[in-house]
């Protein structure tokens, strides 16, 4: 049985769990509410979104530097108690989003960070490339938010696909860490430095 995008958002509303973990688990249940909702449960992915209501003051600044020392990332990464932020599960996150940063140069930690005009200069470029391939113009604007997407995930954090599994986006891999360790985790801000290549934040 297909999964509809409004049972998606039914059971994101429900759980306040990640789009892509919802779909999975409706997937998974046959389309059935009530199981995809015992699925998520039992991942403890269903309490992850109301975690992040609370406020971060705790945390740690991981780095990462490449094997030739002239690449190197800092990643603040907020937690709510110093107890989280010594596990190994939190610390292995912020491992894995150093490296994540190094590998896809990402230029901010979340899309609502990029300037209003360089989207808006997005846009204006991906309508104009869909109306010289021809596209209908009732049909450019769908065009332009999906391709709209897909800049967001090249060039924002929380939106690219994690480096080790294509199905999964960053932000989900911090749901499911929050989901585990019960805590609200947030990404603060990164410096991305390479030797010749100057300072990015």
């Amino acid at each position: 049985m297909a999964v509809s995008a409004q049972q998606v958002k039914e059971l994101r509303a429900k759980t306040g769990a990640p789009m892509m973990d919802c779909k999975r688990a409706l997937d998974e249940a046959g389309g059935e509410m009530e199981k995809a909702l015992v699925l998520l449960r039992e991942r403890g992915i269903a309490r992850a979104g109301k975690k992040q209501e609370r406020s971060a003051m705790e945390g740690v600044i991981g780095s990462y530097i490449h094997s030739n020392s002239k690449l190197g990332v800092l990643v603040e990464v907020a937690c709510e108690t110093d107890f989280v932020a010594r596990t190994d599960g939190f610390t292995t996150l912020v491992k894995e989003l150093a490296m994540q940063i190094a590998a896809a140069k990402p230029r901010v930690v979340r899309r609502e960070e990029l300037p209003e005009e360089l989207v808006a200069r997005e846009k204006a470029i991906l309508a104009a490339q869909a109306q010289a391939e021809g596209k209908p113009q009732q049909i450019v604007d769908k065009i332009v938010s999906g391709r709209l997407e897909r800049f967001f995930s090249e060039v924002c954090l929380l939106d690219q696909t994690y480096m080790r599994d294509s199905d999964k986006k960053v932000h989900e891999l911090i749901d499911e860490t929050i989901a585990k360790l019960g805590e609200k985790i947030e990404v603060r801000r990164f410096a991305f430095m390479q030797v010749g290549g100057g300072q990015d934040e």
